[in-house]
């Protein structure tokens, strides 16, 4: 099929069309930043041709050389027998306008607390340049701590993970910012290798896939590293360790941001008398919990 493809697809519009129908033929699963067919084959071709990823509609009708519909009929072709997220083919994912570099080596970053970060957590921090000290705990590529970093301009991060793979990226992407003055980047268990610091802020989006889920993932996620997916049979492995040591780092008004997925029944019956405040996402209020330090369970 791509092969006959070559001579038959002349421009980006006939190419969009053909990669569109391959996507929904093969029944892709699309959850790592596109969600549809269409905007996955555009970003994609985009990409390949070295475009502005916002301007698709100026250039339908251009007529693309042998050497570049050759180059886009290997990434789609690419996409579609080997199931590879889109930001592992093309080295990027976005964070709203925020840019950042990946490879298998870290999950392709996607936060709800990305969004509350737009607002550098109104109301539940009224004063952000009084923010001197933060912690991203599972920060993989750096994503997080890169966005704390510019939210809270006064403020030293230091961000943790278990992996030092994924340190590496994160590394890269702090250097990419300019940022190696104000991330400190830590190989660490959770809290196991952290110093006795306490920090005004700590988020954290940590594993929180439970193992029911780990056996059904569509096979895009089986790119991804599994340390930073599963999270014990009821996906709120690292969430335990989190809630038994957070305070002890936690300032007097420090507050505890952490992402859970799908778990806030589970974590409510674990937790009866936690009082936890569900923060508003784009898709609902049962993904994201804050606690302020006097509030987390001892």
């Amino acid at each position: 099929m791509f092969s006959q493809a070559q001579s038959q697809l002349l421009t980006i519009r006939d190419i969009l069309r053909f990669s569109v129908s391959q996507f929904n033929q093969a029944n892709l699963y699309f959850g790592h930043g596109s969600t549809s067919a269409y905007d996955e084959a555009a970003y994609l071709i985009l990409k390949t041709l070295h475009l502005p990823l916002d301007q698709l509609d100026p250039f339908l009708d251009a007529r693309l050389t042998d050497d570049e519909r050759n180059k886009v009929l290997d990434i789609i072709a690419r996409r579609v027998a080997d199931r590879i997220p889109a930001a592992y083919l093309t080295h990027e994912a976005w964070l709203g306008d925020y840019r950042f570099y990946v490879d298998e080596r870290v999950i392709v970053p996607r936060s709800f607390i990305a969004e509350l970060l737009q607002t550098q957590l109104s109301p539940w921090i009224t004063e952000p340049d009084t923010i001197s000290s933060t912690l991203d705990l599972c920060t993989g590529s750096g994503c997080l701590a890169i966005l704390l970093a510019h939210c809270f301009e006064h403020a030293q991060i230091d961000a943790l993970d278990i992996s030092n793979d994924a340190l590496e990226v994160a590394q890269q992407n702090v250097l990419d910012y300019g940022l190696e003055d104000r991330i400190n980047l830590i190989q660490s268990n959770l809290f196991s290798e952290l110093p006795e610091q306490r920090y005004d802020l700590i988020i954290s989006n940590p594993p929180y896939v439970n193992a029911e889920s780990m056996r059904a993932l569509p096979d895009e996620y089986r790119h991804e590293p599994d340390l930073a997916l599963a999270s014990g049979e009821d996906g709120l492995a690292a969430t335990h360790v989190i809630l038994q040591q957070a305070a002890q780092h936690l300032t007097h008004e420090g507050l505890l941001i952490v992402e859970i997925g799908h778990n806030r029944d589970a974590l409510e019956q674990a937790y009866p008398q936690t009082p936890f405040t569900w923060l508003e996402t784009s898709a609902g209020d049962e993904f994201v919990f804050l606690l302020k330090r006097d509030q987390i369970p001892v």
